[in-house]
């Protein structure tokens, strides 16, 4: 999500930072890795702390708003999310990334578009019997 809000081509020095960082997130493999990890982030937040936190005022309406306001929605998502992000490194069984439900759930919607006009009822039964019969596989 936050590589959305960063953009290919980051202008800031702190933008391009964190979307190198973030790009490491798909090779971590290890709890040492994901040590590594963390601290770069947590160096990364210390090193841009001011920048992030800039603001600018309209004299006009008397609102404040943060400059940059994008890295730092960037920053903030990884920073809430990181207590449940690596979950996979302790349990084999969940997958590193949310792709493959995502696809998932994307062809159940590409299906359900085709019968767009059913009651409540029959959407129900109908994802009901996706999902069963999706698991008979």
């Amino acid at each position: 999500m936050c590589k959305i809000w960063l953009t290919l081509n980051p202008k800031s020095e702190a933008g391009f930072e964190l979307l190198a960082i973030v790009k490491k997130l798909h090779r971590i493999e290890t709890r040492n890795q994901w040590g590594y990890w963390v601290v770069e982030l947590i160096a990364w937040n210390e090193k841009h702390k001011a920048f992030i936190a800039e603001k600018s005022f309209n004299s006009e309406t008397g609102r404040f708003w943060y400059k940059h306001k994008m890295v730092r929605r960037s920053f903030v998502v990884i920073k809430r999310a990181l207590p449940d992000m690596f979950h996979y490194l302790d349990n084999p069984r969940i997958p590193k990334s949310t792709n493959g439900l995502e696809s998932f759930f994307g062809h159940l919607k590409s299906h359900l578009a085709i019968h767009r006009g059913l009651t409540k009822n029959h959407f129900k039964g109908y994802i009901q019997w996706y999902l069963w019969l999706k698991n008979q596989k």
